[in-house]
C-alpha cells in the first residue's frame, strides 16, 4: 500500500467535499497545518438544487464546482480524488484502495445516502436524489417516459378492445410519477414535475397531452413538510393540489417493482418512481468502531470529536449531534457551522489554548419551494408562505452557490424560465430511444387490464430532513 506522508507540520485530513468538509478546509487557510481534502468526486455539489437538474430546470454544471478550483489559492491545501475504504485509528491513517494517508487530525464529513429501510432492492426501481449521476438519470428516464408515451399513442394498432386497453394502460404508466416521501425533496420535486409537464411540455407533443400527467406524492406521516409548522405544511399541500399534484398522507409503501408501487394495499402503475423518503449515514461508524444511532450517525462528544478518539471529528450528516436534547437535522447549515467549529478546536489545540465551548447550533430556519412563485419559510419566528417567501428562497440559494459563474448562470436561467415558462436542460444524452410497442424485448410490462382503472395511492413514508436556510 502506498504511503503519502509529510510530517513537518500537523496534517489535517478531511474526508468529504460537501458543505461541512469544504467549509473546514477553507477555514484552515491561515493555520500552520497541512490540509488534505479527499473526495470520490472532483466537485462540490450544491444539493438543495439537485431536483432542478432532475427536472431539466438547470444543468449539472450550474450547481457543481471543482473542489480544486475552490482551494486553488490556498497554499496549505491539496485535494485527493479517491474513495476512502476505512480508517486505521491505531496508526492514524486513512485507508483508500491503494493508498494510505497519515493524519494528525481527521475530519469525517462523508454525508449520507438513501435509506430504503431494509428494502434495498427498491433502489433499482426508485432512485434517490443525492448525486449528479442520479439527477441526470432521473431526468433521462423522465423525458424518455414522455417519448415512450408519445410512441404508444402514435403507433397504436387497436385490433380489439383488449389491445386498446393495453395501449391506454401503458401510456398511463409512463405518464404517472410517484414521489415517495413528503419532505422538502419530495415536495419540491412534485412541484417541479407538475410545472414541467403542464407548462414546459404542454405544446411539444402531438399524440399525448402532457397536462394529463398524474403526479402522486405519498408520505407515511400525517402531513407533508413535517418539520415545518403545521399551518405552513397545510399551505404547501394546498399549493401542490392547485398544481394538480395528488398528496396522500398517513400511508405506507409496501412494494416497489418495475410496474410501480403498492401503497396501503393498492397498486399504482408507474414507470417513474422517485425515492425521497429518508437517508442514512455513511459507514463512518464502521470505520471507527464507534457507537452510532439508528440511522448510522456517529455519536460524538460536545466538541464533535469521537469518544476515545480526540483527534477524530465527525460532522454533518455523518454525526449525531443534539441541541436542547433533540438531534440536529442533516441539513447544510448544520454541516457548515460544524465545519467552522471543529477548525476552532484544532486551532486551539495546536496553539495550546483553551478549547472553545461545546458546539451550539444556530438555527437559521427552513425553506421549501412549491413550484413557481410559491415557497414556505420558517425562520427565527418569521413564518410566511407565497411569493415573498419564494423570492427569499431564490436569493438565499443563489447567495450560497459556489462560483460567480454558477450564480450568474442560475440567475439568468431562472429569469428566462420565469418569463418564458421553458426548461432549457431537456437533453436525453444517453441510452437508446424508445421504440414502438412490440418492437423491442425491453418493452416495459403492461399492467393487467383486469385491474380497476380507479386505483389511487394513499400515501408513503418520509423521514427526509428539512431544507435549511443555507
Amino acid at each position: 500500500m502506498s504511503d503519502m506522508s509529510e510530517n513537518n507540520v500537523p496534517h489535517v485530513v478531511i474526508v468529504g467535499g460537501g458543505f461541512g468538509g469544504l467549509t473546514a478546509a477553507k477555514a484552515l487557510h491561515k493555520v500552520a497545518v497541512r490540509v488534505t481534502l479527499i473526495d470520490r468526486t472532483n466537485h462540490h455539489l450544491f444539493q438543495p438544487l439537485l431536483y432542478q437538474v432532475a427536472t431539466a430546470g438547470l444543468s449539472a454544471a450550474d450547481i457543481a464546482y471543482p473542489i480544486r478550483s475552490v482551494l486553488t489559492g490556498q497554499e496549505n491545501a491539496e485535494v485527493v480524488m479517491a474513495e476512502v475504504t476505512g480508517v486505521d485509528t491505531a496508526n492514524k491513517r486513512v485507508l483508500m484502495h491503494n493508498l494510505s494517508l497519515p493524519y494528525d487530525y481527521l475530519i469525517l464529513a462523508t454525508g449520507a445516502q438513501d435509506n430504503y429501510f431494509g428494502h434495498d432492492e427498491w433502489a433499482e426501481y426508485a432512485p434517490g436524489l443525492k448525486s449528479i449521476s442520479q439527477a441526470t438519470e432521473i431526468r433521462r428516464q423522465m423525458l424518455l417516459a414522455f417519448e415512450a408515451a408519445e410512441l404508444e399513442s402514435e403507433f397504436q394498432s387497436p385490433h380489439n378492445l383488449q389491445d386498446l386497453a393495453l395501449d391506454v394502460a401503458r401510456r398511463k404508466a409512463y405518464l404517472t410519477f410517484v414521489l415517495v416521501g413528503g419532505g422538502p425533496t419530495g415536495v419540491e420535486m412534485a412541484g417541479a414535475i407538475a410545472e414541467l409537464s403542464r407548462v414546459a411540455l404542454a405544446k411539444d407533443f402531438r399524440h399525448i397531452d402532457p397536462e394529463s400527467t398524474r403526479i402522486v406524492l405519498v408520505d407515511a406521516g400525517p402531513r407533508i413538510l413535517a418539520t415545518f409548522p403545521e399551518d405552513l405544511s397545510r399551505k404547501a399541500q394546498l399549493a401542490l393540489e392547485r398544481m394538480g399534484v395528488e398528496v396522500h398522507n398517513s400511508a405506507k409503501v409496501e412494494m416497489i417493482d418495475d410496474e410501480g408501487v403498492i401503497v396501503n394495499g393498492e397498486r399504482i402503475y408507474s414507470k417513474n418512481v422517485i425515492w425521497a423518503a429518508g437517508v442514512k449515514a455513511s459507514p463512518a461508524h464502521d470505520w471507527l468502531g464507534a457507537e452510532a444511532d439508528k440511522g448510522g450517525r456517529v455519536k460524538v462528544n460536545p466538541d464533535l470529536s469521537v469518544p476515545g478518539l480526540p483527534e477524530v471529528f465527525v460532522i454533518g450528516d455523518t454525526a449525531h449531534t443534539e441541541n436542547v436534547g433533540k438531534p440536529l437535522p442533516g441539513v447544510a447549515q448544520v454541516a457548515i457551522q460544524a465545519g467552522t467549529y471543529v477548525t476552532k478546536v484544532i486551532k486551539a489545540r495546536i496553539a495550546g489554548k483553551q478549547p472553545p465551548s461545546p458546539f451550539s447550533y444556530f438555527d437559521k430556519g427552513n425553506l421549501a419551494t412549491v413550484g413557481r412563485s410559491f415557497a414556505v419559510l420558517d425562520s427565527n419566528g418569521v413564518r410566511m408562505a407565497g411569493f415573498i417567501a419564494w423570492l427569499a428562497w431564490l436569493a438565499i440559494h443563489v447567495l450560497f452557490l459556489i462560483g460567480f459563474r454558477n450564480r450568474i448562470s442560475v440567475m439568468i436561467q431562472w429569469v428566462i424560465a420565469y418569463l418564458t415558462y421553458q426548461r432549457g436542460a431537456r437533453l436525453i444524452s444517453t441510452g437508446q430511444p424508445p421504440l414502438p410497442p412490440g418492437k423491442t424485448p425491453s418493452q416495459p410490462a403492461a399492467p393487467s387490464v383486469a385491474e380497476p382503472d380507479h386505483l389511487s395511492p394513499e400515501g408513503i413514508s418520509s423521514t427526509s430532513g428539512p431544507a435549511s436556510v443555507p
